[in-house]
């Protein structure tokens, strides 16, 4: 028995409302160049740096702190750059091509 079979029982005059599909359409603006994805390392410990995006500053705010909440990691937001702690160039690019961006990888 699933939570749908359950809510009947429990409320056997409600009739459902139809449920709308909710598309994944990102607020963020979508460019054409790509965003560049590299890899340093800063006093010894490997960071991935995102560069090169060209729309306003919070939508790039708001790319930084999805991207540090679905990592689950740390990082930051400054001079237009968005930089994570640790490697994750193959994680950063597939979630940003699944959001539809342009991704180049760069180094390595």
């Amino acid at each position: 028995m699933d939570l749908q079979d359950q809510l009947k029982n429990l409320f056997p005059d409600h009739v459902p409302e139809p449920s709308e599909e909710k598309e994944e359409q990102s607020d963020i603006w979508l460019q054409d160049d790509p965003i560049i994805c590299k890899y340093e390392k800063r006093k010894g410990k490997p960071i991935t740096i995102l560069e090169g995006y060209n729309g306003a500053a919070e939508d790039f705010k708001k790319l930084a702190k999805d991207l540090k909440t679905q990592l689950s990691v740390g990082g930051s937001f400054k001079d237009d750059k968005i930089i994570i702690q640790g490697d994750y160039r193959d994680k950063i690019m597939a979630i940003l091509k699944e959001k539809g961006f342009n991704v180049k990888r760069v180094g390595g």
